[in-house]
């Protein structure tokens, strides 16, 4: 069925189609969204995990910057989704950048955008949750970030950060810190470690202020400069301070600033101007990162892995990598919401195929083999 609306929604300027989708998924999740359901159904005992103390019935997730205000978190169930993420929720309202500030790159399958953070506010959001009128079926994060406002001061945007965490926190099964976005001013601060140190001190006391210490928080951060990360000592500072305060989990990784890895040309690069890029043009960066940070916990911190995750194969990819968890953003836009149910499908087959009995015994099993190939060159030419 999407293969024959896609045209049609290719010739709406991104963000149309992105409202136009969600708009029809609101009427849906309003009216019935039960009949969904069975269209996009498929269960399989080996994509089960217990993650945080959380039932994920499959590891496929929605990633933050696609219901920014929680409108259709029963719609993401009916679809299959394991888990999604909602977001990023600001301290106060913010209209975002001014339009146009989302562009398809088709040849390439990415999507770079300019929000600016756009959302409704943490005490709309956190209405909406509340009044919502049946329990969930699958976890749900919250995405935080810095309201959008020059003005604040590095001590006001932690308060910011506080206030929105202490508004939402508790309708949240995790929390996420989004401290990496690109597509803002003044996104970026909190990935340097003395900001970020502030920042998680800040909010895990409000975490125990609020008694919910049981509640993950995770860090979300930029994707490396290249997919032959060896070593980078800035990075090093920044996971050495989440794991100080004990974070429970990283999302790798945000969208990128950069162009690399794009043959769109530079003349329509430069039509569009800045913007953070998503899809696969990212994919190899952003699994360079999951596969450095699982070495560097030593696979004891959980890892949600998100950047080009548009089949069974990337997703198979980032979870050999070191990911527990992945998450869609762009290739839904690509591939339409049967891809949920493509990916499950083929990660069953796939973890069947090389005697996985389940996802957690795939986590990392091809970090663990690069590691091995490191030190002893016959390893590489063992089977994988």
């Amino acid at each position: 069925m999407y293969r024959f609306l896609r045209p049609l929604l290719f010739q709406m300027g991104a963000e149309e189609a992105h409202s136009l989708a969600t708009g029809t998924a609101r009427l849906v999740q309003r009216l019935r969204p039960e009949a969904v359901e069975p269209v996009f159904r498929f269960e399989d005992a080996t994509l089960y995990q217990n993650i945080w103390g959380l039932d994920f019935k499959n590891p496929i997730g929605l990633a933050a910057g696609f219901d920014k205000n929680a409108q259709l978190v029963r719609f993401w169930e009916a679809l299959g989704f394991g888990f999604s993420e909602v977001g990023s929720v600001t301290a106060r309202a913010a209209e975002g950048n001014a339009r146009p500030r989302a562009f398809r790159l088709t040849e390439d399958r990415a999507l770079i955008n300019r929000m600016g953070l756009g959302n409704e506010g943490a005490n709309a959001v956190a209405r909406r949750l509340e009044d919502a009128n049946a329990p969930r079926t699958a976890p749900m994060g919250l995405n935080i970030a810095r309201t959008p406002d020059p003005s604040l001061t590095s001590a006001d945007a932690v308060e910011d950060y506080r206030q929105t965490f202490h508004r939402l926190a508790p309708l949240a099964d995790y929390v996420t810190l989004n401290v990496s976005c690109p597509n803002t001013e003044t996104g970026r601060t909190f990935e340097e470690p003395h900001a970020l140190d502030a920042l998680l001190e800040a909010i895990l006391a409000e975490r125990r202020r609020l008694r919910l210490d049981d509640l993950p928080v995770l860090v979300k951060l930029s994707p490396p400069e290249t997919d032959r990360l060896l070593y980078d000592s800035a990075l090093d500072d920044t996971i050495a301070v989440a794991r100080a305060h004990g974070v429970d989990g990283f999302v790798a990784a945000n969208t990128a600033p950069d162009r690399a890895g794009l043959t769109a040309s530079p003349e329509r690069l430069a039509e569009i101007g800045a913007g953070g890029l998503s899809g696969p043009p990212v994919a190899g960066r952003s699994t360079a990162l999951v596969r450095y940070l699982y070495r560097l916990t030593e696979g004891r911190v959980p890892i949600i892995g998100v950047g080009g995750v548009d089949s069974a194969e990337a997703a198979y990819e980032k979870i050999r990598a070191g990911a527990s968890l992945v998450q869609l953003y762009t290739g839904l836009v690509y591939e339409g919401p049967n891809l949920v149910k493509r990916i499950k499908e083929g990660l069953a087959e796939r973890l069947a195929e090389d005697g996985f009995g389940s996802v957690p015994a795939a986590v990392g099993t091809a970090a663990e083999q690069r590691r091995d190939e490191a030190t002893d060159p016959e390893a590489a030419h063992a089977p994988a």
